[in-house]
């Protein structure tokens, strides 16, 4: 392993972050990290939302059905890029300080976005939006799942990743007004809408500043006072708040520190010594990936286009508040029982039921197309919140922000291609007003999701109540022969089955 070698440490730190009970602490970190999920929502809906307002050339920026999926594709392109770069960077410089970082991006760009006087501009903007929601994926879900306990954890990240839906309904309602004239001026009220989620961002930033870094992290590299010092400093505040602790579980690990992690190893475990991993992961992005980035951000679009509606914010967010309802409540499930069926459940499920609305599209209403897509996404958004859940925690610590490379990667085949497909099948139906014309991407979307949750059933990890440690072990930690280089596979370190 590349990187200066400063130590072995002998740390029960993991095993004393898991014991703990639920405490205020635990909301802080859900709140100060896990609100990045609603700006992502926000950002999301308002484009879906603003569609019309920005195709019109006095008062937006004369965008085609085709620009709008293509901004959506630019969006998620840039997400794929802040995610590879602010991963490698979460790594080597630490969780907190990127996550400060990223969200300085993507407020600073959400604001530019506001000021937008072209589509080059706005397409610019959007890219560097993306960047920096990309880079909070990458620093938060590492960050999250290195501070919730391990009985906690897949209902945690599942909840979490869900309330990007509570952005998509606030977002949704809140363009409502925006884009009434005679409320707010049309050329005027796209623009405050890219200012809100600004405006949440700062709020964020502001409670975010009280989250430590993540004590894992720090021993890893040489820094175990500082960690040891984090900890004490956690257990003293759920000491006070509940009056004790429960005992300690599981025993000590011995770590070699390293200050930085060679990307040679970090591309070899990914590639060489978590094969299997590497493909469910890469299967779950890619179909979700699709799913939701097609289907979402031109659903506004849709029912614009095809079924003359006017006001997509209501419909909107009921498809949101339906997304994130699922998320919240089969959260639970995926930690009693199970990641495995879960994951394949909802996958499954969800597309099958995708492809059964292709079939019968052309007889849907509004009304009755938004309600299919609740049903839908009920199953849906839990199975996606738990492809986050599923990269961020089955590789070892070391390279677990690079998870971003799976949703870099997954989005990029998924997320990139699909606005651009459903932009371009809206705009070639939209002279006819043949909402047929864009089922074949239900079709995609429905195929993609069924063949992760296949994978899923053969190569699906069963980590629910499992350490972090345990579930892949990290590269710098030594085995009964002294090893430590990280040169356990699969087959020789399998997956928990408790």
């Amino acid at each position: 392993m590349s990187g200066v070698e400063t130590g072995t440490i002998t740390t029960d730190i993991p095993a004393r972050l898991d014991r703990l009970p639920w405490s205020r602490f635990h909301w802080l970190v859900v709140i100060g990290l896990g609100t990045v999920w609603i700006l992502d929502g926000i950002e999301v809906t308002i484009v879906g939302s603003l569609s019309e307002a920005l195709k019109d050339p006095d008062t937006g920026l004369g965008l085609s059905s085709f620009d709008v999926g293509l901004a959506g594709s630019i969006y998620v392109a840039g997400a794929c890029v802040g995610a590879l770069f602010f991963g490698q960077l979460t790594d080597r410089m630490g969780r907190k300080k990127l996550f400060l970082i990223t969200l300085a991006v993507y407020t600073v760009a959400t604001v530019l976005t506001a000021f937008s006087m072209n589509p080059t501009w706005y397409f610019a903007c959007r890219f560097l939006t993306g960047a920096g929601i990309g880079g909070e994926y990458a620093a938060i879900n590492s960050a999250i799942d290195e501070l919730i306990p391990k009985k906690h954890r897949g209902r945690v990240d599942v909840a979490i990743n869900g309330s990007f839906w509570i952005g998509a309904a606030g977002g949704a309602l809140l363009t409502i007004p925006l884009l009434d004239p005679t409320l707010v001026s049309a050329e005027w009220g796209w623009r405050i809408a890219f200012g809100l989620g600004a405006t949440l961002a700062v709020g964020i930033l502001i409670v975010r500043r009280n989250v430590p870094e993540s004590p894992r992290w720090l021993f890893i590299h040489g820094r175990e006072d500082e960690g040891e010092e984090i900890v004490r400093a956690i257990e003293g505040r759920v000491t006070e708040e509940l009056g004790g602790l429960p005992e300690i579980e599981d025993g000590s690990i011995t770590i070699r520190q390293r200050k930085t992690i060679s990307l040679v190893l970090i591309a070899r475990t990914v590639f060489t010594m978590y094969p299997r991993r590497t493909v469910l992961c890469l299967s779950l992005f890619i179909g979700q990936a699709f799913l939701y980035n097609a289907f979402f951000f031109t659903f506004g679009d849709s029912l614009s286009t095809f079924l003359g509606v006017d006001q997509t914010g209501y419909y909107i967010a009921a498809f949101a508040l339906s997304n994130f309802a699922g998320a919240l409540l089969l959260s639970r499930l995926f930690d009693t029982l199970g990641r495995v069926k879960m994951i394949s459940g909802t996958y499954i499920l969800s597309g099958v039921l995708l492809g059964i609305a292709g079939f019968v599209l052309g007889d849907l209403t509004a009304m009755t197309l938004t309600i299919f897509g609740m049903v839908i996404f009920f199953f849906a958004s839990a199975g996606a919140s738990a492809a986050y859940l599923t990269a961020s925690e089955v590789f070892p610590m070391e390279t677990r922000a690079l998870y971003a490379f799976f949703y870099a990667v997954g989005t990029a085949i998924g997320g990139i291609s699909g606005p651009l497909l459903f932009g371009k099948l809206i705009e070639d139906a939209s002279a006819s007003k043949d909402i047929t014309g864009i089922a074949i991407g239900y079709f995609i979307g429905a195929a993609l999701m069924i063949a992760g949750g296949v994978v899923t059933i053969f190569l699906g990890v069963h980590a629910e109540g499992e350490s972090l440690e345990n579930i892949a072990t990290p590269l710098t930690a030594e085995d009964a022969k002294g090893g430590g280089d990280g040169s356990r596979d699969e087959e020789r370190s399998p997956a928990p089955t408790g």
